[in-house]
């Protein structure tokens, strides 16, 4: 089981009251992060892209903020996590010069997670006044790719983007492209991931009990695959969040007042695509952060990895027994200080990880050689 840090430019309305520059700090702080991982056995950092929605998320333009994280790093691999690839949101042909110049730039160290926006709010800011239509228009798009990227000459003339014949310009640095994944959240899109052959992003919390039958849904649904890229990127990551201290007490507490409760909320308030359950309470009502026991209840149902590096482990051992291939996890979506995130990062980094993850190469590295292999005997 691998391991990636989830960055999301959360600024938590707290901290803007006593720094002007929260936002700008913010940004700053997830950038060093991602330089701790890489120092820590960490594999992957993941950034978003999320337009208009004011303190749950500030990373507009991931493809701004990846080179910048990838020029300071040396090992890990730099995911978006997403792109939203709808025409009105980003041109797929933009989309693609993008990925294959941060493929340069990361010297073959760039993820490729797609999407179609989860809030109207975004949908709404681009022109888009139909969330459903975001399907179509995303299953338009992901099929062209490996077209755009081929050594020849481009054309399309489709529903909701067309252009003449152009040699889409870069090309991407190692053959035959990125991995490419997509957000996932429901059995639906599991399913449609697996199809698709595309690795899973999966946005939503719970438990492995709770997590586990999607996990077989997509995993099944890969036998039968006809990738939209060259390869298949058998992976399913999924995001949760964690502190990580040498002392057990000592990082229940800091869970207890992180701000994640704020957080879980704003991504209630904006993400109106997503189901909202019966507990969630209406803004600006806020969810509470949890309480003690109900941390200890987390961790014992396997979704709290909240402890000493020891407890931890523990409930890591529930998630890799489901077969997820990633976990991502995100520790700044609190109000934690900065020395505080960097000291979980590092902690989880040395003490746990390499309990789970022993083998030196990414995962989606092996299936790109791969099939760069096959790809140049046809």
């Amino acid at each position: 089981m691998e391991f990636g840090l989830f960055m999301g430019g959360f600024v938590h309305q707290a901290l803007m009251e006593v720094d002007p520059d929260a936002e700008h700090t913010r940004l700053m702080s997830e950038v060093d992060l991602a330089v701790a991982g890489d120092r820590t056995n960490w594999k992957y950092s993941w950034w978003t892209e999320h337009h208009f929605l004011w303190e749950y998320s500030h990373i507009s333009a991931n493809e701004t903020i990846m080179p910048f994280v990838a020029a300071r790093t040396e090992r890990m691999h730099i995911g978006a996590g997403i792109i939203n690839i709808t025409p009105p949101v980003n041109h797929p042909a933009r989309v693609a010069e993008r990925v294959a110049m941060l493929d340069h730039l990361s010297e073959g160290r760039f993820e490729f997670g797609t999407g179609r926006g989860s809030s109207t709010t975004e949908q709404g800011g681009f022109g888009i006044d139909d969330p459903e239509i975001t399907k179509e228009m995303f299953d338009e798009a992901i099929v062209e790719f490996k077209r755009m990227w081929k050594p020849d000459t481009y054309s399309f003339d489709g529903r909701f983007f067309s252009m003449p014949e152009r040699n889409i310009l870069p090309k991407p640095y190692v053959a035959p492209h990125p991995p490419m994944w997509v957000a996932a959240g429901n059995p639906g899109t599991f399913e449609k991931a697996g199809k698709m052959g595309l690795g899973v992003l999966c946005f939503t919390g719970g438990t492995p009990e709770k997590m586990a039958p999607l996990v077989d849904i997509y995993k099944e649904a890969l036998k039968e695959a006809e990738p939209v890229g060259e390869y298949v990127n058998d992976n399913v990551a999924i995001t949760t969040s964690f502190m990580c201290l040498e002392d057990d007490d000592a990082a229940i507490d800091w869970a207890t007042r992180s701000g994640n409760g704020r957080q879980q909320s704003l991504l209630f308030r904006y993400l109106d695509t997503f189901p909202r359950p019966a507990w969630v309470p209406e803004w600006p009502e806020l969810i509470p952060d949890p309480t003690r026991e109900q941390i200890l209840a987390g961790r014992a149902a396997g979704a709290s990895i909240v402890g000493n590096p020891d407890t931890c482990a523990g409930v890591l051992e529930r998630w890799q027994a489901i077969g997820v291939d990633q976990l991502i996890l995100g520790p700044s979506g609190s109000v934690y200080p900065h020395d505080l995130l960097v000291e979980t990062v590092e902690l989880f980094g040395n003490a746990v990880i390499p309990d789970f993850d022993r083998d030196p190469e990414h995962s989606t590295s092996r299936y790109r050689t791969d099939a760069a292999a096959k790809l140049a005997t046809v």
